[in-house]
């Protein structure tokens, strides 16, 4: 096991892994650290705790000690500094008539570089900006062009739900989220319905797929032949939550529907392909009854 400490350098951001050494740090309190872009101080928000060492993929730099007033004093004054920086950057931006959208603006600790974070379309040609920045603040500039969900993180904002963004709140990467997760979720495929501010199918989509997952594999599909004890019909509703599936009967001119419990339903075979419903494709396949 290896004692950690979690340590965030902006709001939203992503929280990094530290090595306390022999010391104790409190959640909430703020610590200086050496990363790869030079000293920074940053926020602890996992106070100390143990982790296996496998968690761990590369090794843990050092916290060098516990912010200071001073220190506290100077990240303050950072971000009166970024405020200035965003507005005097807009004001070059339009001068020279870009097409990017400044998003916000970060000081390293030591203020030894400052970064701009933008949007564009397409590709920006941002070099003379870079050179009016550097002459104006007398240090390194980046500008670095994020996307929109990166867009969103930054921002903040609340999301159909109501709620703050997830990505803003309490997200620390972006996961991997597709129109099948909509579809297995019973969800409207109406893009409005199922995206977020920024466009992309929401986050939240992610959240509960491993359980409808694992729900499927137990559950019929609507169209699925099914066994119950009031004879064979065949599936064209499910309900997860509940584990129940709504079958339909067909007798004659008469047609009925029931629900039923997934335990007490036996599924005989799938749904028909479209060339079994046409009558197309040949010699007709025999029914079998699936493991």
């Amino acid at each position: 096991m290896k004692t950690i400490v979690g340590i965030r350098f902006r709001e939203g951001g992503k929280v990094y892994y530290f090595d306390p050494g022999d010391r104790e740090f409190k959640k909430g309190s703020f610590c200086i650290v050496e990363t790869s872009y030079g000293t920074e101080c940053g926020e602890v928000v996992l106070a100390n705790c143990e982790v296996p060492d496998e968690q761990i993929k590369t090794p843990l730099k050092s916290v060098r000690r516990q912010a200071t007033e001073e220190d506290l004093r100077r990240l303050r004054e950072n971000g009166e500094k970024e405020k200035k920086a965003l507005r005097v950057c807009e004001e070059r931006i339009e001068k020279l008539g870009l097409e990017m959208s400044l998003v916000d603006v970060e000081y390293s600790f030591d203020r030894g570089k400052i970064l701009f974070y933008f949007t564009a379309d397409g590709r920006v040609d941002f070099r003379e900006l870079v050179r009016d920045l550097a002459g104006i603040f007398k240090t390194r500039i980046e500008l670095r062009q994020i996307g929109v969900r990166d867009e969103s993180k930054m921002m903040g904002g609340l999301g159909v739900c109501g709620r703050p963004f997830c990505c803003h709140s309490f997200m620390a990467d972006f996961h991997s989220v597709s129109i099948k997760m909509a579809k297995e979720q019973g969800l409207s495929l109406n893009p409005v319905k199922i995206s977020g501010t920024c466009g992309r199918l929401m986050c939240c989509l992610e959240y509960e797929q491993k359980a409808y997952e694992q729900y499927w594999k137990t559950t019929p599909r609507v169209g699925t032949v099914v066994k119950t004890a009031d004879g064979v019909g065949s599936v064209v509703d499910a309900n997860v939550l509940k584990e129940e599936v709504r079958v339909k009967f067909v007798n004659g001119d008469d047609i009925s529907y029931k629900v039923y419990a997934v335990s007490n339903i036996t599924p005989l075979h799938g749904p028909k392909s479209g060339a079994e419903k046409s009558g197309k494709g040949g010699k007709k396949k025999t029914d079998k009854v699936e493991g």
